[in-house]
């Protein structure tokens, strides 16, 4: 047994020198896997709606129906599951909830008609809300303070290799049928095990719950040189939903709820109908797919790159600049005149705006203490899934009423101008330890 360090000190000062290590990588692959199924779950139907609204025999509204049930579904789900994971802790939230996906997505697959397979992609996404809610506030707990920005940024590059997986799955398996896909999707489900034998338990919850033994085995394993101290963690109770609207904290939840809605909205009205309006503007399907992959390449680079600016200028800078250049992106893609203009246009758009995602995903994470972070990221998720089920139906009555390509884009694009302007008053987080 190894003698316990006499001093006390924040649960958070003990990842100020903690080395960046092999363990590390394994969690980070571990919770990144994770994020390229969530990512594959929510657009793998995009790209096979069309095989999926002949075999229903429904038009792009009744699609957009079936596309939004698991967020429909995940939006109770992450509210339930948010403060579960502040009680009973990341691990099992992120275990338990990824594994009953999967056995729902596969009872999904073989739906005798629609009513059954919108209420099983519901109930898909109440399960797969728990590990997509606390992936990122997992992962950050988890890290070493100096690498915490740069490293959760390039986890959220599980997000476009979801899009290329759900793309080529398509691709691959589309001609098979729908179903074939989701099955495809459930055997997904069978990653809940690497992540329970690979990922441990949060220190902070552990030290948050008074288990510091435990805590300081699991920063013993992480490589702390403080992991003998003696723990102290933020006194606020845990997972109190209403502690969010309580002292300083209200203002950053009003606008923290507001800027996730909108920058959602903006993005995931884009992806959903993307093949439906480049079909638009005289694109084939396959044309349309290939676009679409091409897109999230270019989201690649735009994580990388804001990985590296985030830990030099900040967490706010960069936030905005990319967000403002992804809107110059989006006007010249609603705007363009050839197919050049296009790709380009969108390709300005997706290296900026999911550079500003992964930016997003670790400053979102960092606003409350260890005791209300779970439920504090669940009511983020869950205002980011309340636009994820709004915007395909929203889009898709754009569409049917022949809104138009270009006026639908600049629709889109104007939720992504106030994701910028709410983005002015929330705090600098970079460098600060967790609470």
């Amino acid at each position: 047994m190894t003698a316990v360090d006499s001093r006390t000190i924040p649960i958070g000062a003990a990842f100020d020198r903690m080395p960046f290590t092999r363990r590390h990588v394994l969690i980070a692959l571990a919770l990144f896997i994770a994020l390229v199924i969530e990512s594959w779950e929510q657009l793998a139907l995009v790209y096979v709606s069309g095989d999926l609204g002949t075999a229903f025999g429904i038009d792009e509204a009744g699609v957009g129906v079936v596309l939004s049930a698991v967020a429909f579904g995940m939006i109770p789900g992450v509210l339930v599951w948010g403060p579960v994971a502040d009680r009973a802790g990341r691990k099992p939230v992120a275990f338990w909830s990824l594994l009953a996906y999967g056995v729902i997505a596969l009872a999904s697959a073989f739906a005798p008609n629609l009513a059954v397979l919108v209420t099983l992609r519901v109930a898909s996404g109440l399960a797969l809300a728990g590990v997509y809610t606390i992936t990122f506030p997992y992962f950050l707990e988890l890290l070493p303070t100096r690498s915490r920005g740069r490293a959760a940024v390039y986890l959220s590059i599980g997000w476009p290799i979801g899009m290329l997986a759900a793309i080529g799955a398509s691709m691959t398996l589309g001609g098979l049928g729908w179903h074939v896909v989701v099955i495809a999707s459930a055997a997904a489900g069978l990653w809940a095990f690497a992540i329970r034998a690979w990922v441990p338990e949060s220190p902070y919850w552990l030290a948050a719950r008074g288990r510091q033994e435990e805590a300081r085995a699991v920063l013993r394993a992480l490589n702390s040189p403080d992991a003998e101290a003696t723990f102290t963690v933020a006194s606020e109770r845990v997972g109190r939903p209403l502690d969010l609207f309580r002292s300083g904290l209200a203002r950053i939840t009003v606008v923290m709820l507001l800027l996730n809605f909108v920058f959602n909205w903006g993005y995931w009205g884009l992806q959903t109908w993307l093949p439906t309006l480049l079909q638009q503007k005289g694109l084939t399907l396959s044309a349309s797919l290939g676009f679409a992959a091409l897109s999230a390449l270019m989201m690649i680079p735009g994580y990388v790159s804001a990985s590296l600016l985030t830990g030099r200028f900040g967490r706010k800078k960069v936030f905005l600049v990319y967000v403002v250049a992804a809107v110059l992106g989006g006007l010249w893609f609603a705007t363009a005149t050839s197919t050049t203009g296009l790709y380009l246009g969108n390709f300005v758009l997706s290296f900026f705006s999911l550079g500003a995602w992964g930016v997003w995903n670790t400053w979102n994470g960092e606003f409350y203490p260890t005791a209300l972070r779970g439920t504090g990221y669940s009511w983020a998720t869950a205002a980011q899934l309340v636009a994820t089920t709004v915007a395909p139906s929203a889009v898709g009555a754009l569409l049917a009423h022949a809104t138009g390509f270009t006026a639908t884009m600049l629709v889109i694009n104007a939720f992504m101008v106030a994701t910028a302007l709410l983005a002015v008053p929330l705090p600098e987080t970079e460098g600060r330890e967790l609470e």
